[in-house]
């Protein structure tokens, strides 16, 4: 999963980047710092004791959706592992506990802060399963997730969704909720008639209840699984169904999205067919269910059996090939396996879910699409890791601070680089037997980095110790500079090599194979050699000076080259058919010369090239340039047939400020039909302050389009253009079309509007309208009207914001309105004594607060160890009863 992302961060990557991910699509990113800075050095974590074994878990769930709460049960069957057990101790967060009762007699059970603890009146025996039953109800914050109508969502779409992910599930039902505590599980949903719920395994049963009139749906996940994997998620959906061999198939939208259902999920069953026969292993769950939901926390979450997807991934075929689901269903399929099958056994590890899954990502991509493909993507994975200077973290890491930091581009793409240089060292076959191996001995269980490199070092009898050591032990990548000579006395070719990377305790010296190729009229000459030392000069014979020389040129190593060749080189790189990474490097070179042969050639690559990447490339590069010649190649380049490349000539155009360019936009607004296309050209017009600009702005801010995606992107521009005459239009549009909107698309409005009436004297009406949603249901809505009030800029919005800061407990929206008020006390002129006081009043009420609640953790946690050893209270001290909430 982004992946938290990808937050959990829904990310769709704007324009300047999407080149770097493929087409404009939805990435599996779970958390907010997949793209951020390394975070301070954290504790070192470990998997927590798994003691007690939780063996099956039977919830039973009634949801209100009006009040967004539920009535539950949770059956846990558990087993003392290797002493007897005195008492359990269940991750809980915000759960109203009614009572605990068990097989084994209850002495007391009490909440604290994050725990459900209950206490036998005697010992379970080591190697004895019990089960105990806990009611309760819950109001989550997180794990569990409503769209209702009361919070701005279509009434026909209401729904809820459960998130696991990295540790949430404790939000909304007692578990011990680490990735090592592998269990079965069943769950039994409760909803109006004419809802449905999807959860993990075989549907066992769907019937009604005569007393309550709800539909009584049961689930059953008979393959053990990790906690974090169990899904609920429930509401109004249509499904649509499909079959691969004996697994069903189906995929389910709110009602409102289901005309574009078959976009998405048309290719899941070729992925499946791909995976059996590339992993060597069948699918191996009962079913496969994807679900898209509204404003889902990632872009996609792979639990088991069924997958849950953002709605952002839906699209319309008036998109061409620019929008695609197929990235984000190949990811998330391929976590059923790794993931699933077997799990990391805690998030240092992560990397054996994530980045399996984007490397195999990317084998599909190459199966489906060709290998220029594949090698397209880990050429645009390459210049994102290796252009990240400042951070030597390595893959396998125990310092974090919380799980989400460890969901960042290391666990992703760098680690699917890791594999894909572990397959090309071991070759495809032998890669395929050790990956079938590994998941064979390790299914239904957990796994450590270790038992990967095993599996390799009993299959291929070659140690991998320093690959693993370097490679995900240590941090970075090799920094090589290469230089080529050749002696025509001695017909030599030098090649010298030095790694100039920093090498200190977290950055090693590589050792590395790589390969030299030397193409000439002799023919192609292969030479393999292995890189150990820090600079190393070496010599190869050969019968005439080569016309091409390519280092690595089956693309192998992930590391950052700087090798330049003289230039009757890189043209014969460029025009060589049969090496797109060598084209795409040529290019890369290229985009630094500005000379018009160079700009001849990167047109005529950009028109005639046979792949669309190289062509995207040339693109950009004609952009990197920047000059007249470059804008005129790229004004001479518009009739592209593939609308990837469309999309890109068209931004490249947009990055120059020029009539030509202007025109051409201005143009193409007019004979455009592609909504993405379009709304490049709006935000590209933006720059130039002309009426017809405003005019056009206008227009498509009332013009409806699927997701409002026009009116975003004329949002967009008119921020873009600063220009206070854009805010009553736009107040009137976010006003009377809040509907239309995604939560995304109206809080970029509400932040829009803040930033034009910024500098305006009178701020009240926009301040006034802001204000109307910082209680908004939808997180994303509330968070965007609470940053905006801090754009805004008007100091009579404190006294609002003060309000969020005051919550005994740390909360999204009291960050954002400590930010906000900050920056309003940053930017205002001195005020009166009273009102700082006042502040100061207000800082030392919370000062107290913090300091009663740190008090009342630790009476809690004193309490804690006496009730662990009930022989030290004395007969004064109270001790819950079985059927007190504690």
């Amino acid at each position: 999963m982004i992946a938290a992302m990808a937050t959990a961060l829904t990310v769709l990557l704007p324009l300047p980047l999407q080149a770097e991910t493929g087409a404009d699509s939805i990435q599996c990113i779970k958390s907010a710092t997949f793209l951020a800075p390394p975070q301070a050095l954290g504790v070192r974590q470990y998997a927590p004791d798994r003691e007690p074994q939780i063996i099956h878990l039977a919830l039973d769930v009634t949801p209100d959706f009006h009040e967004r709460s539920i009535e539950a049960t949770a059956t846990i069957r558990f087993k003392a592992i290797a002493q007897p057990l005195q008492q359990v101790k269940l991750d809980s967060v915000g759960l109203d506990v009614h009572s605990v009762t068990a097989t084994i007699g209850v002495l007391a059970w009490h909440l604290t802060e994050d725990k459900l603890i209950v206490i036998f009146t005697k010992a379970l025996p080591a190697d004895t399963e019990a089960s105990m039953t806990v009611a309760y109800s819950a109001h989550p914050e997180q794990g569990l997730y409503f769209r209702t109508p009361e919070m701005g969502y279509k009434p026909g779409d209401t729904h809820l969704f459960s998130q696991g992910e990295e540790i949430e599930a404790r939000h909304w039902y007692p578990c011990m909720d680490s990735p090592n505590q592998r269990l079965t599980s069943e769950i039994t949903c409760r909803v109006p008639e004419g809802m449905t719920a999807i959860s993990n395994g075989r549907l066992v049963s769907q019937s009604k209840d005569p007393a309550t009139g709800l539909n009584v749906i049961h689930w059953s996940q008979e393959k053990s699984h990790s906690n974090y994997l169990i899904s609920l998620v429930a509401g109004y959906f249509k499904e649509l169904d499909d079959k691969y061999g004996n697994v069903p198939l189906a995929f389910f939208t709110p009602p409102s999205e289901f005309n574009e259902a078959r976009n998405s999920f048309h290719g899941t069953k070729d992925i499946m067919e791909f995976y059996n026969r590339e992993i060597g292993v069948p699918f191996p769950w009962d079913k496969y269910d994807q679900v898209c939901v509204n404003d889902f926390v990632a872009g996609g979450m792979e639990n088991t059996s069924a997958t849950t997807l953002t709605d952002r991934t839906l699209f319309t075929d008036a998109t061409e090939n620019i929008r695609s689901s197929e990235s984000l269903i190949a990811h998330e399929m391929a976590h059923q396996w790794f993931g699933d099958l077997v799990t990391c056994k805690d998030w240092s590890h992560i990397w054996l879910n994530e980045g399996f899954a984007t490397f195999y990502e990317t084998l599909y991509n190459g199966h489906k699409h060709g290998r220029d493909a594949m090698l397209y993507e880990l050429f645009q994975r390459a210049r994102q890791i290796t252009g990240t200077t400042n951070d030597s973290r390595a893959i396998v890491r125990r310092n974090y601070n919380q799980p989400g930091e460890m969901f960042d581009y290391l666990a992703y793409p760098k680690a699917a680089w890791v594999l894909h240089m572990l397959r090309c060292q071991l070759g495809e076959g032998l890669y395929r037997r050790c990956i079938k191996t590994y998941l064979r001995r390790h299914q239904y269980g957990n796994v450590v980095t270790d038992d990967l490199r095993s599996v390799i070092e009993e299959l291929s009898g070659r140690s991998f110790d320093q690959f693993f050591d370097q490679w995900l032990y240590h941090g970075r990548q090799p920094e090589l500079e290469i230089n080529y000579d050749w002696d025509d006395l001695t017909k030599l070719a030098k090649i010298s090599i030095r790694q100039v990377q920093e090498i200190n305790s977290d950055v090693l010296l590589f050792n590395f194979p790589l390969t030299i190729r030397f193409k000439s009229s002799f023919g192609t000459s292969n030479a393999p050699i292995e890189v150990t030392k820090k600079q190393e000069d070496f010599y190869f014979p050969l019968s005439a000076a080569p016309e091409l020389v390519r280092v690595d040129p089956e693309y192998t190593l992930l590391a950052r080259i700087q090798f330049t060749v003289p230039r009757p080189m890189l043209y014969a790189q460029l025009a060589d058919k049969e090496d797109v990474i060598g084209r795409l490097l040529a290019i890369e070179q290229f985009s630094t010369k500005t000379d018009k042969g160079v700009i001849a050639k990167l047109q005529e690559t950009l028109n005639h090239d046979g792949f669309y990447g190289v062509r995207i490339e040339a693109a950009r590069a004609l952009r990197s340039i920047h000059t007249d010649e470059a804008l005129n190649a790229l004004l001479a380049s518009t009739l592209q047939p593939d609308a990837r490349v469309r999309e890109w000539v068209a931004s490249a155009i947009d990055g120059f400020y020029d009539q030509k360019a202007y025109d051409f936009a201005r143009q193409r607004l007019s004979e455009e039909k592609n909504p993405v296309i379009l709304s490049q050209d709006i935000r590209g017009m933006a720059g130039y302050n002309k009426p017809e600009v405003r005019e056009a702005v206008l227009k498509l801010l009332d013009t409806g389009s699927y997701r409002n995606e026009l009116a975003d992107a004329a949002i967009s521009a008119a921020r873009q253009q600063d220009d206070p005459a854009y805010i009553p239009p736009l107040l009137e549009a976010l006003a009377k079309q809040e509907s239309a909107f995604t939560s995304r698309g109206f809080g970029q409005g509400l932040a829009a509007l803040a930033c034009l009436a910024r500098n305006n004297d009178t701020k009240d009406n926009v301040r006034q309208f802001l204000a109307g949603y910082v209680n908004d249901k939808r997180k994303t809505v509330q968070l965007a009207a609470i940053n905006a009030l801090g754009t805004l800029g008007d100091p009579k919005a404190i006294a609002l914001l003060e309000t969020f800061t005051s919550a005994p407990q740390t909360t999204p929206e009291g960050s954002a309105a400590d930010q906000a008020i900050a920056t309003l006390r940053a930017g205002r002129k001195p005020v009166d004594d009273f009102k700082n006081l006042r502040r100061e009043v207000l800082d030392l009420e919370k000062a107290n607060r913090d300091l009663l609640k740190r008090i009342e953790d630790l009476n809690k946690r004193v309490e804690a160890e006496l009730t662990s050893h009930p022989a030290r209270r004395s007969q004064k001290e109270k001790v819950s009863s079985p059927k007190s909430s504690g």
